[in-house]
């Protein structure tokens, strides 16, 4: 990284900048939670409902720093075969052959065999084990099991993993750790203690307004606007699944390639494309063409002056 862009990291304001120029909209108080995580090399832990952006967060920051990102996809079952490292149990069997057909030293393969020669990083590893400093995403950590959550305490705590046959293995940089979850279940003390901790929320109108204009630059700024002020109706409706900031974006992308520079006044002909924002089959069913009426028909004259007042 430039020198230039390391002094821009200096300060909050300086990283929410490029961030931006990343492609995410960041608030001051995220903006903040994350400088402080590279200043005092300490994981971020974000927590709040899907699709409110928690996953962009880690490739924004990736791509502001110019690190590498690394993901860890947490499922129940996961184990450190998948997330940590597993032996290359092909290889070392390979150079087992090897020496008993009289190839190979043995005494030497009995001494390595179990060596990093033969180790495969997994994600946790490679991030800890990288010569630049990364950004590692450990996605959905409440999917996890609470075994899994315990093991990582040591590598959010000192950055180092413990492999039984080899030792410990520290850390040759420190990665940016953020961990995201959907609240699922209740995470543990100890791992929230080793975190900096920030609630990430849908954006107000205003601040989602701002992040569709920028990310669907081509659509037209009153269908923007209406759009965006539509799914913030839609979301004080009792859902299933409350669409998220992906889904805003892409149906306003999808109403731009219908040719529509506003939202219609024809709810009827914005039925088939909730297909956008509605994923679950009971909530296409509860929200009928005259439910989109209403929510249509909010107020337009105050949701305009709204959004251009909160965005000055």
């Amino acid at each position: 990284m430039s020198s230039t862009a390391t002094d821009a990291l200096t300060t909050p304001d300086g990283l929410r900048e490029r961030l931006f120029k990343a492609g995410y909209i960041a608030d001051e108080d995220l903006a903040s939670l994350i400088w402080m995580g590279l200043t005092l090399e300490r994981p971020l832990l974000l927590e709040g409902e899907a699709g409110v952006g928690k996953t962009a967060i880690a490739g924004a920051c990736a791509r502001a720093l110019g690190r590498p990102l690394l993901r860890l996809q947490c499922y129940e079952g996961l184990d450190l075969s998948q997330a940590v490292y597993e032996w290359n149990y092909s290889r070392q069997l390979l150079e087992i052959r090897l020496a008993e057909a009289g190839q190979g030293d043995r005494a030497a393969l009995r001494d390595n065999l179990f060596s990093e020669a033969f180790l495969l990083e997994r994600p946790l590893l490679q991030a800890i084990r990288s010569p630049e400093p990364c950004v590692l995403l450990i996605d959905e950590i409440d999917r996890a099991d609470e075994a899994f959550e315990a093991f990582l305490l040591e590598m959010l705590s000192e950055y180092q993993v413990t492999v039984p046959e080899i030792g410990t293995l520290t850390a040759r940089s420190k990665p940016l750790v953020i961990l995201t979850s959907n609240g699922t279940r209740d995470l543990s003390d100890a791992l929230r203690r080793r975190c900096l901790f920030h609630y990430v929320d849908f954006p107000t109108l205003a601040r989602e307004t701002q992040i569709v204009r920028t990310l669907v630059p081509e659509a037209a700024t009153r269908l923007v606007e209406e759009a965006v002020a539509f799914v913030q109706r839609l979301r004080r409706e009792d859902l299933e699944k409350v669409p998220g900031v992906a889904e805003t974006l892409d149906w306003v992308r999808v109403l731009f390639h219908m040719g529509h520079g506003e939202l219609p006044v024809d709810p009827q002909s914005l039925v088939p494309t909730l297909a956008a924002l509605l994923k679950t089959r009971s909530d296409r069913w509860q929200v009928t063409a005259e439910r989109v009426g209403k929510l249509i028909d909010g107020p337009r004259i105050a949701q305009d002056v709204g959004v251009a007042g909160a965005m000055k």
